[in-house]
C-alpha cells in the first residue's frame, strides 16, 4: 500500500496533474476532519476549521517529497496543525469579545491570581468553577475569548489533563496518531477477540501471560492466535 501511495506522489510531481493532486488529497481527507474536530469549541466553526484544513492538506500534498521516506500521515498532521493553530490566533484576536465573558475573565484572572498567591499553584478549571459558581464550560468559553487560556491549563479532570493534552503536538503524537489510524484500517475485520489481543500485545505492551489472563484463554491460544493475526497484519500493512 505505501509503495502505490508513493507511486501516486511521484507521479503528481512529474505531472502536476490538478486531479490528481485532489484524488491524493480525498484519499487522506480524514486527516483534516480529525484535526479539524480538535479546534472545535474554540470560537471558529467546524465547517470553517475543516475548509481551512482541508486547504492545508491541498498544500500538504503539493509539498510532499515521498523519497525522504516518511508516510504522508506523518508529514501532513504537524503540517496542518500548526497551521491550524495559526489560523486561529489570527482569527481570535478579529472576534469581539462579549462583555459579559469579558466580566468572567476579569473574575477568573482575579480568582487565579489570589489564587496562586495562597497556593503557589494556578487553579484548574474545575475549581475556578466551582469557586465563582460558573459551569466549566462557560470557565473555558471566557478563557479562550480572553485570549488568555494557556496550553498547561488544567482541565480539572480525573486525569489531570491540560488543554495542550488535548492537541497533537510532538513527533511521538504524531507517531501515535499514525499507528493508530494504520491498526484501525488493518484490523477492521478482525474478530472482537483478536482486536482485543492487538489492544494487549500492541497497544498496552502486555506479556502473552498476561494477556491470557485478561482474556480468560491459554497463553498457548494467545500465541497462536498472534503468529496468525501478524502474519495477516504483515501482508496487508505491506501489500
Amino acid at each position: 500500500m505505501a509503495d502505490s501511495v508513493n507511486e501516486l506522489f511521484k507521479k503528481y510531481r512529474e505531472t502536476r496533474d490538478i486531479s490528481l493532486r485532489n484524488a491524493i488529497a480525498e484519499k487522506y481527507l480524514y486527516i483534516a476532519e480529525i484535526l479539524a474536530k480538535r479546534f472545535v469549541g474554540r470560537g471558529v466553526a467546524y465547517e470553517d476549521l475543516l475548509q481551512e484544513a482541508s486547504m492545508y492538506l491541498l498544500e500538504a500534498v503539493e509539498t510532499f517529497d515521498e523519497t525522504r521516506g516518511l508516510q504522508f500521515s506523518t508529514y501532513a498532521t504537524p503540517t496542518i496543525t500548526g497551521k491550524l493553530k495559526n489560523y486561529f490566533r489570527d482569527h481570535a484576536r478579529l472576534v469581539k469579545v462579549p462583555r459579559r465573558l469579558s466580566e468572567v475573565n476579569l473574575e477568573i484572572r482575579r480568582f487565579a491570581e489570589d489564587y496562586l498567591s495562597r497556593y503557589g499553584k494556578t487553579p484548574s478549571v474545575r475549581e475556578i468553577a466551582a469557586a465563582l459558581s460558573y459551569e466549566e464550560e462557560e470557565i473555558v468559553q471566557a478563557l479562550e475569548a480572553g485570549n488568555t487560556v494557556s496550553l498547561d491549563a488544567q482541565m480539572g479532570d480525573e486525569g489531570g489533563r491540560t488543554l495542550g493534552d488535548t492537541l497533537p503536538t510532538d513527533e511521538e503524537g504524531f507517531a501515535r496518531f499514525e499507528l493508530k489510524e494504520t491498526l484501525a484500517a488493518a484490523t477492521a475485520d478482525l474478530s472482537p477477540l483478536e482486536k482485543a489481543l492487538v489492544e494487549c500485545r500492541f497497544v498496552e505492551e502486555l506479556s502473552q501471560t498476561e494477556t491470557a489472563e485478561r482474556l480468560d484463554v491459554s497463553q498457548m491460544t494467545v500465541s497462536r492466535m498472534e503468529r496468525k493475526i501478524l502474519a495477516k497484519l504483515r501482508t496487508r500493512l505491506q501489500g
